[in-house]
C-alpha cells in the first residue's frame, strides 16, 4: 500500500510543469536574440560558418554580389548572388572580402585593370567604352565631339573594366609609348598620270534657321591626331554671306594650322554657300607631311560654352535631324597615302616612342629613303 502511494505521487510530480529559461550558446555573442528553443536569431550580417546558420552569431557575413561564375539554379540561370561574388574569401573578423588578384571593390564586384593601366590611362567600365576614337568613326550624321557609346545590360554591366589609354600610349595596359604614323615611302599609286590625292573632309553646316541668323556666333573645331592627342581650335565666327565667305574660309584654315605642335602642318580649305542660306560647305584637305594618310574625322563643337568653359563659345543653331540631310562631317576624297606605324619601314621602340628605321630609311617615322640600290 505504501509503495503504491509513492509511485502515484512520483507520477503526479512528473506532470507538474517546470519554468524554462532559454540559454543560447555564448549568449549569441551579443549579436543576436535568444529564442525560446535555445537558438540564436542573429542580427543582420552576423552568423556562423560557410552556411551562415545562426550558431552563436560570432562571425561576420561579407557583402554579396552577382557571382562571376556559379552553378545554375533549377531554371538554368547563372550569376546568382554570392558572398564576395565568388572571387574572394570573407574575413569573418572584419566582414570584408579579401579579393583574389584581378578583382577589387566591395564584394569583389569589379575587375581590376591590367597593371592599373601603368599610370597612363583610366580604368573604365565596359558600359563606358567607346566605339573607336571619334564620333565620325561611327556616324557622319550630326555634330558631336564625343565617341559613340552603347547601352549595355548584360550581367557584367558595371563589373568588367578595361583601360582607356592617355594620348601617345597604347596596348591593353597602356604600357607602350606610341610611335608616329605615316605612309610607306615605297608605296606606289595605281595611276601615276592622275594628280596626287590628299584626304578631303567636308563639313556641312545646315541651320534649322537661316544661317544668317548665326552670323557672328562662334563654334570651334576639334582634331584628334593619329597619336590620339586632342586639339581644339580658337573660336571661329560663323559667316553666311558671299562677301565674307573668303574671310570665313581663311579663319577656319588659320585656326587649324595654328593648333599646337604643328599637329596639322599643311591644309587647304575651300568653301561654298547655298543660295537659300541654309547650307554652308567647307572642304578641308590635309596636305602636310605630318598628316599623310587617313586622319580622324574633324569634330564640330557647336554648343554654347560660356563662363568657365574653354574655349568660350556662343554656339550655333544647327539641324541634327537623322531622317533628312543635316549637319555632318564626312570624308569625300580618299588619300593616295596610307598610314602605318613607323611608315612600315621601321620598328617602334615602345619604351621611348621612337621609330628605329630599317637600313636605308630615316626620319621621325622612317618616311625618307636614304639609300637607293
Amino acid at each position: 500500500m505504501t509503495a503504491s502511494l509513492i509511485i502515484i505521487a512520483f507520477c503526479l510530480c512528473s506532470l507538474i510543469p517546470h519554468s524554462v529559461i532559454a540559454v543560447c550558446d555564448n549568449l549569441c555573442s551579443g549579436r543576436g536574440t535568444c529564442q525560446a528553443d535555445d537558438v540564436c536569431k542573429c542580427y543582420d550580417n552576423w552568423g556562423v560558418g560557410l552556411t551562415h546558420t545562426s550558431g552563436d552569431c560570432s562571425d561576420r557575413i561579407c557583402p554579396y554580389e552577382l557571382a562571376w561564375v556559379d552553378k545554375p539554379n533549377y531554371k538554368g540561370t547563372f550569376h546568382g548572388y554570392a558572398e564576395c561574388a565568388g572571387r574572394g574569401v570573407c574575413n569573418r573578423e572584419t566582414g570584408e572580402c579579401q579579393c583574389f588578384d584581378g578583382y577589387e571593390g566591395k564584394a569583389c564586384s569589379r575587375t581590376s585593370c591590367p597593371n592599373d593601366c601603368s599610370g597612363h590611362g583610366t580604368c573604365e567600365f565596359i558600359d563606358d567604352l567607346t566605339y573607336k576614337t571619334v564620333h565620325g568613326d561611327y556616324s557622319i550624321q550630326g555634330f558631336s565631339d564625343e565617341a559613340q557609346t552603347f547601352t549595355y545590360h548584360d550581367w557584367d554591366s558595371r563589373k568588367t573594366r578595361g583601360c582607356v589609354c592617355d594620348p601617345t600610349y597604347a596596348d591593353v595596359d597602356c604600357s607602350k609609348r606610341m610611335c608616329g604614323y605615316g605612309t610607306d615611302p615605297l608605296d606606289t599609286r595605281d595611276n601615276l598620270l592622275m594628280p596626287l590625292k590628299y584626304q578631303t573632309q567636308q563639313l556641312v553646316f545646315q541651320s534649322s534657321i537661316n544661317n544668317c541668323q548665326n552670323e557672328g556666333k562662334t563654334f570651334a573645331l576639334k582634331f584628334t591626331s593619329t597619336m590620339n592627342e586632342v586639339y581644339t581650335t580658337i573660336p571661329i565666327a560663323m559667316s553666311c554671306t558671299s562677301l565674307e565667305l573668303n574671310d570665313f574660309v581663311h579663319d577656319v584654315q588659320l585656326a587649324l594650322l595654328n593648333l599646337p605642335n604643328q599637329v596639322i602642318n599643311g591644309i587647304t580649305v575651300a568653301g561654298s554657300l547655298d543660295p537659300s542660306g541654309y547650307y554652308v560647305h567647307l572642304n578641308v584637305t590635309f596636305t602636310g607631311c605630318y598628316n599623310e594618310g587617313p586622319q580622324h574625322i574633324i569634330e564640330v563643337v557647336d554648343y554654347e560654352c560660356s563662363n568657365g568653359c574653354t574655349p568660350k563659345l556662343t554656339g550655333i543653331n544647327m539641324n541634327h535631324m537623322y531622317y533628312r540631310a543635316s549637319s555632318n562631317v564626312s570624308q569625300i576624297q580618299v588619300p593616295d597615302f596610307a598610314s602605318y606605324e613607323c611608315g612600315r619601314r621601321g620598328k617602334c621602340d615602345y619604351t621611348t616612342g621612337e621609330c628605329k628605321c630599317f637600313e636605308g630609311y630615316g626620319g621621325p617615322i622612317c618616311g625618307v629613303q636614304t639609300l637607293i640600290i
